[in-house]
């Protein structure tokens, strides 16, 4: 015989217990990278970046509507996440912050649509944008992937409750990323 739960309690949903309750939700930290009308590259740190589809190849992020860097790279056309590693806990602030310092003294290179690949990241996947959704108060960008590259012996930045953390597979469970 199994004991019964009682059911939990409904709560008013604030924004401030949403947060709370989905920061239990490990995610990524990536850098969205693309470049301005002048060429320049810019920057924003994401963590809301999921695959959405393998036939075609589609990836999307979720972007707050009041970013001011979003413009510059929903105008560019493309953009590159870039898989931030867990050695590079500086860049999530760093993208963050102040536009004029995010790619000061940082070393990168171009992706096949010229967007930044920030040296030593995990991974980077390249992309077109394919449309621009509505969503709340934030806006999901959806791209078709163009191009894609991984490190496997690299591990990723995770954010959970808060705060920033390394993954450590669980013993016999790391595939390095092969099939």
């Amino acid at each position: 015989m199994t004991a019964s739960l009682s059911a939990p309690e409904a709560v008013d949903v604030t924004s401030e217990e949403f947060r709370r309750v989905l920061g239990h939700y490990p995610t990524g930290v990536t850098v969205v990278t693309a470049r301005d009308a002048d060429g320049g590259p810019v920057g924003m740190t994401i963590g809301s970046f999921t695959s959405i589809s393998l036939e075609p190849a589609l990836v999307g992020f979720f972007v707050a509507r009041t970013s001011s860097t979003f413009p510059a790279i929903r105008d560019f056309g493309s953009f590159c996440v870039n898989v931030v590693a867990d050695g590079q806990y500086e860049l999530c602030t760093r993208f963050a912050g102040p536009a004029a310092a995010r790619f000061q003294w940082l070393d990168w290179s171009e992706a096949p649509s010229g967007s930044p690949v920030i040296e030593d990241a995990v991974a980077w996947i390249d992309c077109a944008t394919e449309r621009v959704d509505d969503a709340g108060d934030h806006l999901l960008v959806v791209g078709r992937v163009t191009a894609l590259h991984a490190e496997p012996r690299r591990r990723p930045l995770l954010f959970f409750r808060g705060g920033l953390g390394a993954f450590a597979p669980l013993p016999g469970t790391d595939r390095g990323g092969a099939r």
